[in-house]
């Protein structure tokens, strides 16, 4: 009797931890979405770049603003670990009337 009530407790407690994040926990895969922003490439982006120039550092933007025509781009990443918090960062990009980068915004971080 004794050795059956002990393997109902382990059996038992084998599948309630397979329920939680322990040893047995299910594995849940990273998310990412959107552009991947690095520091470094975002802190090489300067005003007076040409539309070339930033597709080259930051690749094509996800978004474009269809009522400016090419005078706004929206560079959005999203990143949700299996186990973590998201991580989200968006950079917009404003271009002049002569076609160069007249500011940009890096998560509302205005430079």
């Amino acid at each position: 009797m004794r050795k059956n009530l002990t393997g109902v407790v382990l059996i038992a407690s084998l599948l309630l931890q397979g329920c939680g994040s322990g040893l047995f926990s299910v594995h849940r895969p990273d998310v990412q979405q959107g552009n991947a922003l690095e520091d470094d490439r975002i802190a090489q982006l300067e005003v007076g770049m040409t539309p070339e120039q930033v597709r080259f550092l930051l690749g094509d933007p996800l978004l474009r603003d269809p009522f400016h025509g090419d005078r706004r781009w929206e560079y959005v990443y999203y990143l949700k670990p299996g186990d973590g918090a998201p991580e989200r960062r968006r950079v917009t990009v404003y271009f002049d009337q002569t076609n160069r980068v007249d500011r940009f915004e890096d998560s509302g971080l205005k430079r």
